[in-house]
């Protein structure tokens, strides 16, 4: 059996799952999301937990009972907690301001550049130099923050750029190190 797969999605008491045939719906206090999932994972409901199992041992048939359980698990805890990535902003003059439902980032180019709230996804602004994304969809949470990240990626000479806030950049040493040692 799948290691992932196998293992027993806990339903919150504040998170309700219906199941028709093969469309999972998933509500709880942040929202709702709806999985159509295959035909060769079947769902069964025992004793508030979600057991998901598969038709047969296919490597095919393998690959999708994982995928199905992390799926559904991310949608259980989607709608009880939600998810959210902070984005940091690192430079000299480099800043951040939300802008009604849109971020406005100054990160060096002649023109602000405005990213808007798209799908159940939204940014706050706590300081200047800090973006937190926030959404009850990991994938769509994940998309998001990866799209602010590339606006300006973080560059290894000095670090400037868009970061998370767990990523650590590795800085070059620049020319100056190199002509140095001669």
């Amino acid at each position: 059996m799948s290691r992932i797969g196998k293992l027993p999605i806990d339903i919150p008491s504040e998170v309700v799952i219906n199941i028709d045939e093969n469309k999972v719906i998933v509500k709880g206090k942040q929202g709702e999301l709806s999985l159509k999932v295959d035909e060769c994972i079947k769902l069964n409901r025992e004793n508030g937990k979600l057991i998901l199992t598969r038709i047969s041992d296919s490597k095919e048939h393998r690959a999708k009972h994982g995928l199905y359980r992390s799926l559904l698990n991310n949608m259980v805890i989607g709608v009880s907690k939600g998810f959210s990535k902070t984005l940091e902003v690192v430079g000299v003059g480099y800043k951040v301001s939300k802008k009604g439902k849109a971020v406005e980032l100054l990160v060096g180019y002649s023109n602000p550049v405005t990213v808007e709230e798209t799908g159940g996804v939204t940014f706050e602004v706590p300081n200047s130099n800090t973006i937190i994304v926030r959404g009850i969809d990991k994938q769509k949470v994940g998309e998001a923050a990866s799209k602010i990240r590339s606006i300006k990626k973080p560059e290894p000479y000095k670090g400037k750029g868009i970061k998370y806030k767990d990523e650590i950049i590795k800085k070059k040493v620049g020319k100056a190190a190199t002509t140095a040692e001669k």
